[in-house]
């Protein structure tokens, strides 16, 4: 039976791809306050507004391409049973090659009535105000904003714990409930860190190592580590 890594992916995975993230840029994302675009208050005072800036974030998905961080992980498979749970919300490791991917804090690539949480629609063009779901709820992105709950949460737990070995790639490690998903993993998984600019990580009885690097450079050391011991 293949060995299952659980990877985690934040911000930086995307990073090398060019899409752009918040947590650099004193909680700007776009040159936006992460609050008017992300957060039900934000979608409340300007719905408008929350649709021009997704809109544009769906256009710019369609010029980035997949870096060899995501390449890597997809080419795994190979060798190991890869579960990936993503903060982000671009469908990179999907194009990558990606089998088996949850999104925790939704998808780009999809819409959702304004009071139906569970019922995503696949859309990769622009919403426009007036555009509604078959209850006539108008449309908004399938994301899950600053202040809502992350349901994806109860599906990532049970993967964490069932892990062989955990990665977590370019991510600052202070977005809860998913910066909390390592500590499910047995204690004595090995857990490796990729970032350029790691978090420190409090309380964690696994053993751990950091790797200093971009997601694709970290990426080339750890697949070559991983398959020599396979």
């Amino acid at each position: 039976m293949m060995k299952k890594i659980v990877v985690l992916t934040g911000a930086g995975m995307s990073a090398e791809s060019g899409i752009s993230t918040f947590r650099d840029s004193n909680g700007l994302w776009e040159n936006h306050d992460i609050m008017e675009v992300a957060s039900p208050e934000g979608w409340k005072n300007n719905p408008k507004l929350v649709l021009d800036f997704y809109n544009k974030r769906r256009a710019q998905l369609k010029e980035v391409k997949p870096n060899d961080g995501h390449l890597i992980l997809a080419e795994l498979e190979q060798n190991f049973n890869i579960q990936i749970i993503t903060q982000n919300v671009d469908n990179l490791h999907e194009r990558a090659g990606s089998s088996n991917i949850l999104h925790l804090h939704g998808e780009l690539v999809k819409v959702r009535g304004e009071y139906s949480e569970n019922e995503s629609i696949f859309w990769e063009t622009d919403i426009y105000i007036g555009d509604v779901n078959e209850k006539g709820e108008q449309l908004r992105p399938d994301i899950v904003w600053f202040g809502e709950q992350v349901p994806a949460i109860d599906d990532a737990i049970p993967h964490m714990e069932t892990a062989d070995v955990v990665i977590i790639i370019g991510t600052s490690l202070q977005v809860y409930p998913a910066a909390g998903l390592m500590h499910y993993a047995k204690s004595h998984v090995p857990v490796y860190y990729v970032d350029p600019k790691p978090a420190i990580i409090y309380d964690l009885a696994n053993p751990l190592e950091v790797l200093p690097l971009s997601a694709s450079e970290g990426m080339k050391i750890l697949k070559e580590k991983l398959v020599k011991k396979v």
